[in-house]
């Protein structure tokens, strides 16, 4: 997988793409706290976005419900299609 990702994203009949690095998804992560989630989705959105696309961006981003819904789409995207599998310890036999 690629370090950087484009991801475009259709908002009502916008398209926005957005670049996404390890350390922007990082930055994200270390500043959301069970306070303070919409402002990290505002800054993951606009830092990430299309620099000319930034100003058409903004009006979607007056919603902090439809912001944090962009934020977790292209977090969603941005991560990487692999099957997890939690497996069952095996019961252990006393000898």
């Amino acid at each position: 997988m690629s370090e950087h990702r484009d991801i475009t994203l259709q908002i009502s009949e916008h398209d926005f793409l957005f670049t996404l690095a390890p350390q922007d998804v990082t930055k994200y992560f270390n500043a959301v706290t069970p306070n303070n989630k919409v402002a990290p989705s505002n800054n993951l959105l606009t830092t990430t976005v299309k620099s000319d696309q930034l100003d058409a961006l903004r009006p979607f981003l007056r919603n902090p419900m439809l912001t944090m819904q962009l934020a977790g789409t292209l977090l969603e995207e941005y991560a990487p299609d692999v099957e997890v599998t939690v497996k069952k310890p095996s019961a252990e036999r006393s000898a």
